[in-house]
Formats: structure tokens, sequence, C-alpha cells
């Protein structure tokens, strides 16, 4: 099957058993939860999966394992000032203040706007997240030193004119308060002097800040998107993926777990005391508290929208047949990344990411094609012989298969419907004509798309 052949939606769907995890939480600690069908759901959100996907993508990229080994890849952070500093520090001998000052004058006479001065964690973090090529921070630096002597004057003027802003500021301040006297002038300058926001600011230099900051060629940005509101000509992508929160397929059962810590030395001690009352000073946990774990099978589901995935490649400068060829890439590397990555809260201490999926299907059509609605009325796990449907993956398999078979009969547009196991369990049920008449079983995530 080639490229053009092919439709242009790939819709994924997934079935996965979870035991005592809690792989995201609200603002109170507690699992997230949705309502549907009538009953409580456990709910994985599309955030959580969508950041753990492209991570795992980018890392593989980088690492020069997989579809996108070499190629270009984003980062979304708020410290590129400080990114842009470090490489003009080690690099070109900097000093930290100069290198990181200069940059963050930089970028916020670009558009983009800092933490408070006043305070140091934020003062060089830019207030919303930029996501932007791997690259971006060494680019801006490298602009930097190449026109040095420019931008130090530009720098200095700026920041000069910041500090009068910010000493006038607290003047009026105090002059609201019952302050008899007008605010008084600083360095002989007077309150009229231009703002920083009106200096004129180095045309070559705000075009390579955008550059360096364009989505560019990083394949990650071309799949999920990005949204940066502060630069109004910084171009944003619509992205190519779609991912639904996972819910439980059955209702929601939540435990609080009781832990107790022991504290290491105050057991030494109580082991090595000579009189029980020394060893009853010892006595106790180092400390105690409760964590919300959930466990469940989820169902979730995702979407690549092939022909914006290749506008978006086209986009960043790439011809045609470049784009078709990344594109393939790109697909591929988010099939596998659908199917092995999960979010890393707690992963320590639940071994969440170990977790494989029950059952995966991917099918191609001309939209996309949520299948949400199979697990409306929630799975019975009671026994069948007792009148319900038995364990959740199992139940879950037949419905979504089900579900499918049902759909697939009634739209034309369904093709290539493929579905991968990591359970022997749900294998044999892949052996039931009633399941497998509409889909093709693969043994490996890469065949999921031609």
């Amino acid at each position: 099957m080639t490229e053009d052949s092919r439709s242009q939606f790939l819709s994924l769907h997934l079935l996965e058993t979870l035991v005592a995890v809690l792989p995201v939480r609200d603002e109170n600690g507690q699992p997230k939860s949705l309502v549907y069908g009538g009953v409580e759901r456990h709910m994985i959100t599309s955030q959580a999966r969508r950041r753990a996907e492209r991570v795992h993508a980018r890392n593989r990229a980088n690492a020069g394992v997989g579809a996108l080994k070499g190629r270009s890849m984003g980062v979304r952070t708020r410290e590129w000032a400080l990114l842009a500093g470090r490489h003009l520090v080690s690099r070109h001998n900097w000093s930290e203040d100069e290198a990181v000052a200069t940059a963050r004058a930089i970028l916020e006479a670009s558009g983009l706007k800092f933490g408070d001065p006043s305070k140091k964690t934020v003062a060089n973090l830019t207030k919303v997240l930029v996501f932007a090529p791997a690259d971006a921070g060494v680019r801006i630096a490298e602009h930097i030193v190449e026109h040095a002597d420019e931008l130090k004057k530009w720098r200095d003027s700026y920041l000069l004119a910041q500090a009068r802003e910010a000493a006038a500021k607290k003047a009026r301040r105090g002059t609201k308060k019952g302050a008899d006297t007008p605010p008084e002038e600083e360095d002989g300058c007077p309150e009229s002097a231009p703002s920083a926001g009106l200096l004129p600011f180095p045309k070559m230099t705000r075009d390579a800040v955008l550059l360096a900051i364009a989505p560019r060629d990083a394949v990650d940005i071309a799949l999920y998107g990005r949204f940066l509101a502060e630069i109004a000509d910084s171009p944003n992508v619509d992205g190519a993926v779609q991912s639904g929160h996972a819910f439980t397929v059955h209702e929601a059962e939540q435990i609080d777990d009781f832990y107790a810590a022991a504290d290491d030395a105050k057991l030494d001690r109580k082991r090595n005391a000579l009189s029980f009352l020394d060893a009853a000073d010892d006595a106790g946990a180092g400390m105690t508290g409760y964590q919300s774990l959930i466990s469940g099978t989820f169902y979730r589901h995702a979407v690549l929208d092939r022909v914006q995935l290749r506008t978006n490649l086209r986009a960043a400068g790439m011809t045609e047949d470049e784009a078709k060829e990344t594109a393939g890439h790109a697909e591929k590397e988010f099939v596998n990344a659908f199917v092995e990555a999960f979010p890393e809260a707690k992963k320590n201490s639940t071994a969440s990411t170990g977790s494989l999926p029950a059952l995966v299907l991917a099918f191609e059509g001309e939209r996309p094609y949520n299948y949400a609605a199979a697990f409306q009325l929630p799975v019975d796990e009671t026994p069948e012989d007792a009148g319900g449907e038995g364990p959740a993956g199992a139940a879950a398999t037949r419905r979504l298969l089900r579900h499918h078979a049902f759909v697939s009969r009634r739209r034309e547009d369904l093709r290539t419907a493929r579905v991968l196991t990591y359970d022997p369990r749900i294998d044999d049920l892949l052996g039931e004509p009633d399941l497998s008449a509409s889909v093709t079983v693969v043994d490996k995530a890469e065949d999921l798309t031609p």
C-alpha cells in the first residue's frame, strides 16, 4: 500500500490493566475521575499521556533508536534564557550574570513575558512554557555572540530603562499612599525618559529569535502542535495528534494505602540498645501517612491526522518527498509511543511503567472513530456463571472488537484493522471467529501501521 492510497486518519484504541498505581493526580493528590454511564470511573488525562508519548519518542530519537533517530525534536520549557546563557558561559566564556541577563532581555524584547525580577526562582523563567526546537537556546546564544558589541550596548540601555520604570512605579505607589513630593529623578534622568518597551530593538535580532523558536523541522511539534499567544507573529501549529482521556471500563475502585516509613538511625539505636527503656525511646515509625492508589482496566484512544502531519512538515520547509518520508517515520514512532509510553508519576513505588497493553486496535478511516461508547455500560466483573461478564480485560476485548465489527459493516471507509496483544488469555480470545473476522492479528507494534 502506498502513502497516497492510505486513509487520512489512523485511529488507535487500547485496553490496559493497571494495579495499585497513581499515574496522575489532582491538586489534592487524589486520583482523577469522571462520571460516565451513571458511575464514577478513574481517569488518566490526555495531557499526561501526550507528554509521556512525546518524551518517549524524543528520548529514543536522541539516543539514535527508532524510526526518528537523528531527527530534530522539540523541548517544552520556561528556561530558554537560562539555556542560552549556559551556552554563552560554557562555549564563549561569558560571565553567568551577563549571559543570562542578555538572553533574558532579548527574549523579553521579542515578546515573551518573564517572572518577577525580584524573585530569583522565577526571574529568568518565561511565564509560559515555550515548545521550541531543542537547539533554540544555542541558536539564540550564537546570534548574541555574532553581534555581541551592538547587543551589549542595547542590553545596557534596556536594563537601565527597566530600572527607571521600576523606580518610577515605586515612587507613584508612594505618592498614592500620601506622599506630597513628586517622584525624584534618578541618575539625572527625568521620568519622561524612553521606556524599555519603546527602545529600538534590532530587527535582525528579533528575526533571529523568531527563527530559533519557530517549529522548523522538529517532528514532535509537527505531531503534537504548539500554541504561543505571547508573540503574535510566531507561527502556531495545529497538532496532527488527537488524544482522549483514558478511563476505566468499569466502576472506579480506589484504596487509601496507609504507609509507615522507617527511620534507619532510630532503628539502629533500638537494635543496639542495652536496656528495654532505651529501646522504648526509639519505638515507632519515622513517618506515616496515606496515599491513594487505583486499579482497573482502562480504555484509551488517539488519532493521527496524516494530512495535517504532512502539512505541518511542509510548512517547516520540507519538500513534498521529504515530508512524506518523515511523516511515515513519525507515524511509526507515534504508534510505538502510544503502545510503550506511560506517565511516570509514582513509577518507583508502583512499577507502573512496566505495564503492557492487553489489546491494541489500529485501523484507517476517512474520519476519526472513538469507541468510548462501547463502555458506556460499565463492565460487570461478576463471574459469567453468576450472570456477569467476568474479568474486565477479556470482557472489554469482546466489547471493543464486536463494536468495531458492527461499525465496520456500516462504514465503508474503515480498513486495514490490526490488533496486537501482550496477554495470552486475550490471544486465545482472538481465535474466536466473531472477534477475528474483521481484524488481522500482528506480533509487533510497528506492524500496527502499514
